[in-house]
């Protein structure tokens, strides 16, 4: 039986996605990974100034943490919520420029040296779009990603996890407005998250 791209975008549509699987779709799909790409050679590349022009000036950075629940219980216990107790991050762009202005003193306890970083970025699907996909000014977007980290001599780092943003067009680019970062770890295996996600 042979299967048709309508039938392809037919079946996308049937397995729970919310947006039809269009030439828009996969134009839009391929500027949105070309901004995540971007986003990784700045901040592999120590260009934290440049990569804060990418966040919105309202951006909400948030990292819960993970905690091991009963079954059926993940939805509502596994991830600590925003704005509720504790968390690896809930920033705004206020506190995520002053840890890049202490990153960029050169006496930071944890990055002197700085350390060496690869971040890769992939899985990346267009969840929603606002308006609508042909003319959208908002999306919201997964993706999946791994940080590889050395610092000094010996010390290695790997950081894998999923990403839920939201990113809004702004001044003809697109900047990030929201983002959870949900990393599949319980118990923090580095010493310190210096590190971007």
């Amino acid at each position: 039986m042979t299967t048709t791209v309508q039938d392809h975008d037919k079946q996308a549509l049937a397995d729970g996605a919310t947006i039809e699987r269009s030439a828009v779709y996969y134009r839009l799909k391929a500027d949105v990974e070309d901004f995540y790409y971007h986003e990784a050679d700045l901040l592999d590349d120590r260009r934290f100034r440049d990569w804060l022009a990418l966040l919105a000036e309202d951006v909400s950075y948030f990292m819960p943490i993970r905690r091991n629940v009963k079954f059926g219980q993940q939805a509502a216990r596994e991830n600590t919520k925003r704005g509720e107790g504790i968390s690896w991050f809930d920033e705004d762009k206020w506190t995520l420029t002053k840890r890049v202005e202490q990153i960029l003193t050169g006496v930071h306890y944890a990055e002197e040296p700085l350390s060496r970083i690869t971040h890769m970025v992939s899985n990346v699907q267009i969840k929603g779009a606002r308006p609508d996909i042909a003319a959208a000014r908002e999306l919201d977007v997964t993706s999946r990603f791994l940080v590889y980290q050395n610092r000094v001599e010996y010390e290695t780092y790997i950081f894998v996890g999923r990403r839920n943003d939201t990113l809004r067009l702004t001044d003809n680019c697109w900047k990030v407005a929201r983002r959870e970062i949900l990393l599949e770890q319980n118990i923090l295996l580095a010493k310190n998250l210096t590190t971007f996600f």
